[in-house]
């Protein structure tokens, strides 16, 4: 039985489309039960629908997280969801919500974790001269990107690159990890042991 995702975004949502697309796999381990977004105007609510999945939008705008997370897990539940994949959701969560659904709910971050958290992070990378940059798949906590950590992928950061450039590249890496990590998820093959995460 194929466990049943919830895809969270706030934009476009190209990490979401990676997944909507390799759930279609006969072999993957799990569905996409729904695209949710907090704008209405997410560009990924229609391609999400071109591609056949439902979608609801809950505009955050003017709730507080209490508000919103009320909203959300009304449709959550309507949808069967037991995995939520974070695919550029741009809200923070409260610490019950991520509580509720630790162990359960993903992020992709587009840096080598615990370097880089945050907002700006291809800027960053570029001004401080690195070699080397990534993206991080990891469990939602309640610190922002400091989840256990599941999978990483690293290349080279070249000379001159631009934050441009190294965005693109990087995520290239994300939308080749983030299935990889949801699949193992859901075929039950993770194990969170405190800060750490085995994979049998």
């Amino acid at each position: 039985m194929k466990k049943p995702v919830a895809i969270l975004i706030s934009g476009r949502g190209s990490n979401m489309r990676a997944l909507i697309e390799a759930a279609q796999a006969p072999d993957y381990p799990a569905r996409i039960a729904c695209v949710i977004a907090n704008r209405a105007d997410a560009a990924g609510l229609d391609e999400a629908r071109a591609l056949g999945v439902p979608t609801h939008a809950i505009a955050s705008k003017g709730l507080n997280r209490e508000a919103f997370e009320t909203q959300l897990s009304a449709a959550l539940q309507a949808s069967g969801a037991e995995i939520i994949c974070l695919a550029g959701f741009m809200r923070l969560f409260t610490p019950d919500f991520t509580r509720a659904w630790y162990g359960r709910m993903l992020n992709i971050h587009p840096s080598l974790l615990p370097a880089f958290k945050g907002l700006d992070v291809h800027r960053r990378v570029v001004e401080s001269g690195v070699r080397f940059t990534g993206c991080t798949v990891h469990f939602v906590s309640p610190e922002m990107d400091e989840g256990p950590i599941i999978l990483q992928a690293a290349i080279p950061v070249p000379q001159h690159a631009s934050p441009e450039q190294v965005a693109d590249a990087v995520l290239a890496e994300e939308h080749k990890l983030y299935p990889q990590a949801l699949r193992l998820l859901a075929e039950g093959r993770l194990v969170i042991d405190g800060p750490r995460v085995t994979i049998s």
